[in-house]
């Protein structure tokens, strides 16, 4: 179990962190009613997180399970042109998770086309006449681990079970058939991908329904899994500033076994089986140098299976789920 250290935020605000990544929509309300204090108390401390902690609630579709390809790439730049295209990158709707690695010359970022056209414009038209790119590898995610709608907030265990599941939204009453995205939620989701907590009176505004049919939907499409809502945050003000990437080697057979295990590491944000070079992507995230130091050479070194590590630390973080461009 992991513990805070932080001389900013302290214990209700972790559980107020943890709440929304339960239910990102639900009513400060019923967050408070579940963490005993007052709807000024969790309002409060919600523009708090939001203004010095970086807090920012979005809906994000989920590419797995809606069957769309995500890649992961990693693009040697020449020292001057990262920062540049990192920045460029972060604008696109269709990227996540960018970080400056390798002393600056390195890129890492997650793609999440959306259609076959996406890909093919970033991977095969702007960044190979980018030329400030030496080097590009795409690998593509294969099946995720850890990560995506499972945040790493609960790693600190600030929330029991009862609180837990007081606060897991009530499944809607069963459809037809399963929930797919349909034309129609595009408005709806253009709302939603930019504040996952906009009221429906807002939603109302940008889709013309009504208010119990965007309930309907809503839930319907979260309960479905076709997307989620994420809780994007500063881990630096938990206590956990440091991050890193690493590109592991297994073998064949060890792979589902060596990810699964992962999944269960404290230290583990996201991990992914891929293709290419390496078997497994893994992001973690810890207090420093010597703690990344003490997770290779100790729970991660005595995987069976794990053939080879390449650690990448992260320098700085361009974009998690949103873009914030540097002031």
């Amino acid at each position: 179990m992991l513990r805070m250290e932080s001389d900013t935020f302290d214990l209700l605000d972790l559980q107020l962190l943890s709440a929304l990544e339960v239910d990102g929509r639900a009513p400060f309300s019923r967050i408070a009613a579940v963490l005993g204090v007052s709807d000024r108390t969790v309002a409060r401390r919600y523009r708090r997180l939001c203004a010095e902690g970086g807090l920012r609630v979005v809906v994000l579709r989920d590419a797995a399970r809606l069957g769309e390809d995500q890649w992961m790439l990693r693009l040697r730049c020449a020292p001057d042109g990262a920062a540049v295209i990192a920045d460029a990158l972060a604008r696109r709707p269709d990227t996540y998770w960018i970080g400056l690695c390798s002393g600056g010359t390195e890129i890492a970022c997650i793609t999440r086309p959306r259609s076959p056209g996406d890909h093919d414009d970033l991977l095969l038209g702007k960044l190979p006449r980018t030329p400030s790119v030496v080097e590009i590898r795409a690998q593509q995610l294969l099946h995720r681990f850890y990560g995506g709608p499972v945040g790493w907030l609960p790693r600190f265990r600030a929330l029991d079970a009862d609180q837990i599941a007081a606060l897991r939204p009530d499944p809607p009453e069963p459809g037809p058939g399963p929930v797919r995205l349909e034309p129609g939620d595009a408005p709806l989701l253009a709302v939603l991908e930019r504040d996952g907590r906009a009221g429906y009176p807002e939603l109302q505004r940008a889709t013309g329904r009504s208010e119990s049919a965007l309930r309907r939907r809503v839930s319907a499409l979260i309960a479905s899994g076709a997307v989620y809502v994420d809780a994007e945050y500063d881990t630096a003000v938990l206590g956990f500033p440091k991050t890193a990437m690493l590109w592991i080697t297994t073998s064949p057979g060890a792979l589902d076994s060596v990810g699964r295990t992962l999944a269960g590491h404290d230290e583990v944000a996201f991990a992914s089986a891929t293709a290419g070079p390496s078997q497994l992507v893994v992001t973690v995230v810890v207090r420093d140098t010597a703690a990344l130091y003490a997770y290779i050479s100790g729970p991660l070194g005595r995987l069976e299976g794990v053939r080879h590590v390449e650690v990448t630390p992260i320098l700085r973080g361009v974009k998690q789920l949103t873009y914030r461009p540097a002031r």
